[in-house]
């Protein structure tokens, strides 16, 4: 089962920041993508701010649960990132054409749709990691319906 990216993760086009989906598991997915100048989040000269690496692993956990979805014959739904701890990165920015790796392990998941996962980033000379609280509810649509 080796789906695109962009069918697991449910962001329109250009939102879609990841380029594949290398190994996921029951409890750890492995993404990877390369620093494009042309990225959604890029800055004037090219590359992506460190602090992006918060959305880079939430992506990959959002690829974590598509998979799961897709392979249980459930359709994707979307998931909400609640938080970090402790955002720790080496560098200031990602250089455009740097290939970086995002590791992240399901540490907590329960019935209800809560999750802690522990994420690290990496590539050359760069090493990123956070804990990142995550929910992916049942049904979204009770979460964004306005009354």
């Amino acid at each position: 089962m080796n789906w695109p990216i962009a069918d697991l993760i449910p962001h329109s086009a250009d939102m879609v920041l990841l380029d594949e989906l290398i190994a996921c598991d029951d409890e750890t997915v492995h993404t990877r993508l390369i620093v494009r100048p042309d990225s959604l989040l890029s800055g004037p000269d090219g590359s992506i701010p460190a602090w992006c690496g918060i959305e880079l692993m939430a992506q990959s956990i959002g690829a974590y649960a598509g998979f799961h979805a897709r392979r249980g014959g459930q359709p994707v739904t979307m998931g909400f990132l609640l938080g970090t701890r402790q955002y720790r990165c080496n560098v200031e920015q990602f250089p455009p054409g740097t290939e970086l790796h995002i590791h992240a392990r399901a540490s907590l998941q329960d019935e209800n749709g809560m999750g802690v996962f522990e994420c690290v980033l990496t590539g050359p000379d760069i090493q990123a990691e956070a804990r990142l609280n995550v929910f992916c509810p049942p049904d979204t649509g009770d979460y964004l319906q306005e009354e």
